[in-house]
């Protein structure tokens, strides 16, 4: 299928074949009617894709600090990797669509496959949202008039956000197509409208919108009579603009503590006195409603009661649709130009270099819904390095471009077959950067595909177990990104499967890169038949948001589970014995039962005898080494700080060591590639992953109970 997409480093907006994407749990596929490019947003966006790298430092500082402290962390030759990694993903464009339902993902009750939506999503023969994304359209709206809905979903955010009410006077800063939609939402209402625009040939369209009156930004005197004496009740803001004279219009304009909604890209240096003065609002909206930026809402269908949040995105869409439908919006006039899909380089040459007057552009899609879903995409005719071990990738997201494929590159005598994403666009493009056979959007076709020796899985953690119990009964050899699983119950369905399969199971790895390290190799090395040891390993941590998918104990598990197991992996290899026993507690204000997993202290006794613990800590200075190992035993003291500064006390005297700063990947990647093409034995025995996997699970049970627990030897 086409899709549109910008190419950040080239410069060069496209269309793109790429695979149709699958229908995810809480989520439907859309075969696209038509989309509208939001010209000012996506202009804006544009501008600030194709700027310098300095201009794009100006514009996100905050970018830049992460940068910097990635420099600190991890060296100048990862990090430049990865920023070059992150410049080259393309730009998905577009947000604003509506087409037909071609598939339903489980959870989905309430549309079927035939049934005509609006939704918000990009511009793409077939769109995969989260059911909360989309509302359904009445028969009497064309695909069309449909593709505004979204769109006017940010207008009506901004208007509601204004708290204006009938008889409210408004200024509407902006008349592009939020700003006209606006317009006839506020008429709607029942409030008195004007409008400010640098462009006068839209004033007639915005007094068909319901707009009383209509000037430039040197003549707003002349509106002074729609506002009265004291002021307009609301400023709605629109326009995109970098400089800051829309806000100090709004400053102006508005009446005392009245409010100003900052809907459009604007700069935000606040004039201080007029604010002060009027004791006037500024609020800035979020986009469509509320519910945006939220994973639950948007990806698992988890809609807000409505007591408690009644405009939801969904909501809003709907509600713009009852406008569109009932004549309120007469969105089918903002449309000046149309363009099918494949001439969208042309449509966005308009936008970008305002060739000519336009407002709402139109990207149309005929006949899409009607061809059969192709899934697979053929990137390379034929298969390099024949003969050679043959692997896949399923999943393609930061981990995998960033880390993974780069140290994949490095492997020699490898041939790299299918790549597969749910949505397609990363697998196309991730896929022609390095060279793949073809990309996927369904994990059956990686795993069906014959010519598949070996499976890299780097997809979020809750689809780990089963990928990894259907690529190992397929017959492929598996490297599994941590965590192997999220539950006791799934790693007993994976030890059922590698018994039942016995002598003939492929290999299963799982990336736990940090025994695979020189430090590590030198560490066991150097504490080489000395039992037991006592090692105490800090992991320090940055703070994630308390929404990130990571924490979701239903989609990452908790930090415990997803990332301290790299610890607790590391720990039982550098001892070299498997525990035994785990106790587990977090820091919490005293006298509050709070579970915090990225605040915690894992303790294991091995089977030797051997105790370890595991200070898997956030909040602390980003600065200090991510990650000190301490052992103790034999007469020796080591202390290794961010896995290239070891020191080691021995015999009363004390040596420092420096190694080359490593985590792993490349050799945990080489030592897979190496088994898997020779069929010996695994790079880390089942006994292992089950006893790191467990001990990771076991220890959020220690905390939720507050006991230890036993394990299997």
């Amino acid at each position: 299928m086409q899709q549109v997409i910008h190419d950040i480093q080239g410069g060069r907006t496209r269309v793109v074949d790429v695979p149709v994407p699958i229908a995810a749990p809480g989520t439907v596929v859309v075969a696209t009617g038509a989309s509208v490019i939001s010209a000012g947003t996506e202009r804006y966006v544009l501008q600030l894709a194709q700027s310098s790298l300095l201009g794009k430092a100006r514009q996100r500082p905050d970018h830049v600090r992460r940068i910097l402290q990635k420099l600190r962390e991890q060296g100048v030759l990862q990090t430049a990797t990865q920023v070059r990694a992150k410049l080259q993903e393309p730009l998905a464009l577009g947000y604003s669509a509506a087409g037909t339902v071609l598939a339903c993902g489980r959870g989905i009750h309430d549309l079927k496959v035939g049934d005509r939506v609006a939704v918000a999503g990009s511009h793409a023969a077939a769109i995969a949202v989260g059911r909360n994304l989309c509302a359904r359209l009445p028969d009497d709206l064309t695909f069309e008039q449909g593709a505004y809905a979204p769109l006017g979903a940010i207008a009506l955010q901004g208007v509601r956000l204004a708290h204006v009410e009938l008889g409210s006077t408004v200024l509407v800063i902006g008349l592009g197509l939020l700003g006209l939609i606006a317009v006839g939402l506020l008429r709607a209402q029942g409030c008195r409208v004007a409008g400010i625009d640098i462009d006068t040939t839209k004033f007639d369209l915005a007094r068909a919108f319901g707009a009383e009156d209509a000037a430039a930004p040197g003549e707003t005197d002349r509106l002074s009579r729609l506002a009265g004496p004291f002021g307009y009740d609301a400023v709605i803001i629109t326009a995109a603009s970098r400089d800051n004279s829309t806000i100090e219009i709004a400053a102006e304009a508005v009446r005392a503590r009245g409010r100003v909604v900052a809907v459009g890209l604007i700069g935000l240096d606040v004039p201080r006195e007029p604010f002060y003065q009027k004791e006037a609002e500024l609020v800035v909206s979020h986009s469509l409603g509320i519910g945006r930026g939220d994973s639950r809402y948007e990806h698992s269908a988890e809609d807000y009661p409505i007591g408690q949040a009644r405009w939801t995105v969904r909501r809003n869409i709907e509600a713009v649709v009852g406008a569109i439908s009932a004549d309120a919006l007469p969105v089918a006039r903002l449309t000046t130009h149309r363009f099918a899909v494949d001439e969208a380089a042309r449509a966005y040459e308009l936008v970008t270099r305002r060739s000519e007057p336009y407002l709402g552009v139109v990207l149309t899609y005929d006949g899409v819904a009607a061809q059969a879903p192709t899934r697979i995409v053929s990137l390379r005719s034929t298969l390099r390095n024949r003969g050679a071990l043959r692997v896949s990738l399923i999943g393609a997201g930061n981990f995998a471009r960033l880390v993974l494929l780069p140290k994949l590159s490095n492997v020699s005598d490898i041939s790299l077959r299918g790549i597969c994403t749910a949505k397609g666009l990363a697998a196309r493009e991730t896929g022609d950067r390095y060279g793949f056979a073809y990309a996927a959007s369904d994990v059956d076709d990686i795993l069906n595909d014959g010519d598949t020796d070996a499976v890299l899985i780097a997809t979020r953690h809750n689809l780990h177990a089963d990928v990894a119990v259907a690529a190992l009964r397929a017959g492929k050899h598996v490297l599994v990104e941590k965590p192997l699983c999220l539950s006791l119950d799934e790693l007993s369905t994976i030890e059922r499967c590698v018994d039942e399969l016995g002598d003939r199971c492929p290999i299963l790895m799982v990336g736990f890169n940090r025994r695979f390290t020189a430090a590590s190799h030198r560490l066991k090395a150097l504490f080489q038949d000395v039992h037991p040891l006592v090692l105490h390993y800090r992991f320090a941590v940055p703070e994630l948001p308390p929404d990130s998918w990571v924490h979701d104990e239903t989609v990452g598990g908790g930090r415990i589970i997803g990332e301290a197991c790299h610890a607790i992996d590391a720990s039982c290899a550098l001892v070299g014995s498997r525990p035994i026993r785990v106790f587990a507690e977090c820091a919490a204000p005293s006298g509050h039962l709070v579970r915090a997993d990225d605040r915690v202290l894992i303790t294991m006794r091995h089977v030797d005898g051997s105790l370890s613990s595991v200070s898997y800590v956030a909040g602390g200075d980003r600065t200090a080494p991510a990650e000190r190992i301490e052992i103790v035993g034999g007469g020796r003291t080591a202390v290794l700080e961010g896995w290239d500064r070891l020191t080691i006390w021995h015999g009363n005297r004390k040596k420092r060591e420096n190694l080359q700063r490593d985590k792993g990947h490349q050799a945990e990647l080489e030592a897979f590639i190496a088994a898997s093409r020779t069929g010996g034995a695994w790079p880390v025995s089942w006994l292992d992953i089950r006893g790191t996997t467990l001990a990771a699970l076991l220890a959020v049970r220690s905390i939720e109970e507050g006991q230890p627990f036993e394990l299997d030897p």
